[in-house]
């Protein structure tokens, strides 16, 4: 009877583990945890029987990890959430059996070794699948859980979140060495030490942005307003009231959030006449954000509109990675029930073409972004390269107050600024609002949720060129080609080798 009580302990194991990494992420922000949070879930791993014991585990843990880092989404999913959770933790199966081939049993140095590179490519690699736009985009990464650590940022700059998770996943397993195999200990010391060692050797010879300038932006936060047919308009006249409160002090650029204005503005002039009023009431720009039907284009888009004192500029971004389910609903054919069990979208939004860079008058470009489109490194990377000097992103997380979601979107600002090196500003309905640096650092207080305010900040403008916006995604390619060599290797040792049983970590020899 116990040993049939085993697989249901181990499966509980396994779920409880693989949910554990989601502590490190705000709102608990325990960061240093995301070092030690994969230890219990591999220790369960190298202790499996066979390897499909071990690939139901890390399925299981994979699935338990995507529902606790994305609990906040049941009020929009309900039981859709489950099999979403248990299609993404396929993902953690290749990364699992590594787990095991590399640091079940006993281990040589060798092998101990190769585990210290290999297992962190292989979990680098459910990360970068799962971060397509279809499965719902890189929401959860572990390197974006040290959003608040500034040797984890400058790492950022040169090798992106990518990097970061990357070094944080070696840690972990370096620290299951030192803890299940004693005769691992110097490939262990000298993986952390390489760790600590390669942070600190970026820490101080990385290239940090060089301050050229200030830029005084007000974000304006209406805060919570109820539902209703004339919610959109109510809205909108408090972030009117909100922006005058800011008129009085000069400022450059003033940020309203995403579906800030309900209808678009080719179909409302008077809407246009109000905000064109307003922006020469504040002697500056106005980015607001239209969540509306277009009168002369198909379907519903959300653009980020730049208004001056003579209306809109003609500067206008049409957000192009939309959330699945909550902006369109994949396949809808077959699965738009999702929208009679949830807050699925009841019509889908329609994607833009192409990023987009505006201009201000003092010469400082705008990259904006909208939404869960800050979350991608690659978009944030491209603006900057196409010359933006200022990143915004426009949100909206109302539906979710009260949830780890707002504190956990606005920490990704703090990422895509030190990717970049440059300032990012996330400008939300209901917050959290925050402003960051160049190189990261929080620029004055976040806007906290509930906030109704407008809140003006003194944020340092960059130049020169960080790392990772030069070289890109060179981590990927790097743990990509690793994995590569691993696999061809080994399908060329079993070429040479003679048909044998099931594969099996090394038993240590019994002795007696």
């Amino acid at each position: 009877m116990s040993g049939a009580r085993i697989p249901g302990r181990r499966i509980a194991a396994a779920v409880l583990a693989g949910a554990l990494p989601a502590l490190a992420f705000p709102a608990p922000a325990l960061w240093w945890f995301a070092h030690v949070a994969l230890v219990p879930w591999m220790l369960l791993l190298r202790s499996a029987p066979t390897g499909r014991r071990a690939a139901l585990e890390g399925w299981l843990g994979g699935a338990a990890f995507i529902v606790a880092v994305h609990h906040w989404l049941l009020p929009s999913l309900h039981v859709f959430l489950v099999p979403v959770a248990a299609l993404l933790g396929l993902l953690w199966i290749p990364w699992a059996l590594l787990v095991r081939r590399l640091l079940g049993g006993a281990p040589s140095a060798g092998r101990a070794g190769a585990a210290l590179v290999l297992v962190p490519a292989g979990w680098l690699l459910s990360e970068l699948v799962r971060s397509w736009q279809g499965l719902g985009g890189p929401w959860g990464l572990l390197g974006a859980s040290q959003w608040e650590v500034p040797p984890a940022l400058r790492l950022a700059s040169v090798g992106g979140v990518w990097l970061v998770g990357l070094v944080v996943v070696a840690v972990n397993c370096a620290v299951v060495l030192l803890v299940a195999v004693p005769g691992a200990r110097a490939p262990a010391v000298a993986g952390l030490t390489g760790c600590a060692m390669l942070t600190g050797v970026v820490w101080l010879w990385a290239p940090t942005p060089e301050v050229s300038g200030r830029l005084r932006v007000a974000v304006v936060q209406p805060g919570p307003v109820a539902d209703g047919p004339d919610s959109t308009e109510r809205r909108f006249a408090v972030g009117e009231r909100l922006t005058r409160t800011a008129a009085g002090r000069p400022v450059d650029l003033v940020v309203w959030g995403e579906s800030s204005v309900g209808e678009d503005l080719a179909a409302r002039p008077d809407l246009a006449r109000r905000l064109a009023a307003l922006s020469a009431e504040a002697g500056a720009p106005l980015l607001v954000n239209v969540d509306a039907r277009h009168p002369y284009r198909p379907g519903i888009r959300k653009s980020a509109v730049l208004v001056d004192a003579r209306g809109p500029t003609g500067d206008r971004y049409d957000k192009m990675r939309l959330v699945p389910f909550g902006e369109y609903v994949p396949a809808r054919a077959f699965l738009g029930w999702a929208t009679s069990v949830g807050r699925a979208a009841g019509e889908d939004r329609v994607p833009g073409d192409v990023p987009v860079v505006m201009s201000l008058p003092g010469g400082v470009r705008v990259g904006p972004l909208v939404c869960f489109e800050s979350a991608f490194p690659d978009m944030s990377r491209h603006l900057v390269r196409g010359g933006a000097g200022l990143l915004v992103a426009q949100s909206s997380t109302s539906t979710f107050q009260g949830s780890w979601a707002p504190a956990q979107h606005a920490s990704l600002a703090a990422l895509r600024a030190a990717e970049t090196g440059r300032p990012m500003v996330h400008a939300t309905l209901t917050g959290i609002s925050a402003v960051h640096g160049p190189s990261g650092e929080r620029i004055g207080g976040a806007l906290p949720t509930a906030a109704s305010t407008a809140a003006v900040y003194e944020v340092p403008t960059a130049r020169g060129t960080t790392l990772y916006v030069r070289f890109g995604d060179w981590p990927v390619a790097a743990a990509l080609a690793v994995l590569a060599a691993y696999c061809a290797a080994a399908g060329s040792r079993s070429l040479r080798r003679p048909a044998r049983g099931p594969s099996s970590p090394p038993a240590r020899t019994a002795r007696g």
